[in-house]
């Protein structure tokens, strides 16, 4: 049974993370275009609260202690709005290319923070993965400012990795909530108060879509982002934790800039640069060198996605 669930462990990681990659080319037809961002946020956040329910019908009722409220409104606007309206208007202004491989950021991101935090130790290793990492996720977010690559945007890069920021500002500091409660519990009150922030914020927004400009393969996009990542893989990576260490999690998110550069490219959204694979090539072996610096990684609960 424990090699069965390492197994059903390994295909919920690819799963989520090949769910998560279709999010860059997806939304990048729609952003900006046909959905403005805080529209899309709000109808995101809103699909999220409802779909977050559904777990409710049959486990039973799991109660959130007063003196935690607190810390649930701070993520829930931390990570429900925050992070999601960075990430929607960054990849407004920015390729699905650039985005995918900026979010590959996180591990560092969160390495930083710790260290700030003073939860975490610096080692040589972590040192050179965090300046190499850096050096890589600094030169994709200035060469998109460059004529060669009309698609990118430097503002769409940096709030990309804001959004990666953010991120790991939760994994770090929210660490025991997540684990306290069912992973169930805490998505289901983060969703549904960001819900409730954002409806009278983007109602407007919402309201002022023009779907009539939009075809078949566009409504498909819309459902896709709409409904299948706003969830779902949140359950499975946490389903994952429980027989993987988070450390192998992280590296099932190299699935996602390759499949994301597949996928733009092949449905004529951006084309790869030869700067921009040379400069993701630093990032990634800057991540490899944080990631594989931790022998053995204790249990962290991992970010809300999308």
């Amino acid at each position: 049974m424990k090699n069965r669930g390492t197994i059903n462990a390994h295909i919920a990681l690819i799963a989520c993370n090949v769910v998560w990659a279709c999010d860059y080319p997806f939304y990048n037809l729609l952003l900006g275009k046909y959905i403005e961002p805080l529209a899309m946020v709000t109808a995101s956040l809103i699909a999220a609260a409802a779909l977050s329910w559904i777990p409710a019908i049959w486990q039973p009722r799991e109660r959130i202690e007063k003196s935690d409220w607190a810390m649930i409104i701070f993520a829930a606007m931390l990570m429900g709005v925050t992070r999601k309206m960075m990430m929607m208007f960054g990849l407004s202004r920015t390729s699905p290319i650039d985005g995918s491989i900026i979010a590959t950021l996180v591990p560092i991101l969160v390495l930083i923070v710790s260290l700030i935090a003073r939860v975490d130790k610096l080692t040589i290793r972590k040192a050179v993965g965090l300046v190499v990492g850096l050096t890589g996720a600094i030169a994709v977010i200035i060469t998109s400012h460059s004529p060669t690559h009309p698609k990118s945007e430097l503002w769409g890069n940096v709030m990309m990795m804001c959004s990666g920021t953010v991120t790991a500002l939760y994994m770090v500091f929210f660490r025991r909530l997540v684990s306290k409660y069912r992973i169930t519990t805490t998505l289901r009150a983060i969703y549904t108060i960001s819900a409730v922030v954002m409806l009278p914020i983007g109602m407007d927004s919402m309201i002022d879509i023009d779907f009539a400009d939009m075809n078949a393969e566009l409504w498909a996009a819309a459902a896709f982002v709409l409904i299948i990542p706003t969830y779902l893989p949140n359950l499975l990576l946490n389903y994952s934790l429980r027989y993987l260490q988070p450390t192998l999690s992280s590296i099932y998110t190299y699935i996602q800039p390759v499949l994301a550069v597949a996928l733009s490219v092949a449905m004529g959204l951006d084309r790869l640069h030869t700067d921009t694979i040379f400069f993701a090539v630093v990032l990634f072996v800057g991540v490899w060198l944080v990631i594989t610096s931790y022998k053995e990684s204790p249990q962290q609960p991992q970010p809300l996605k999308n």
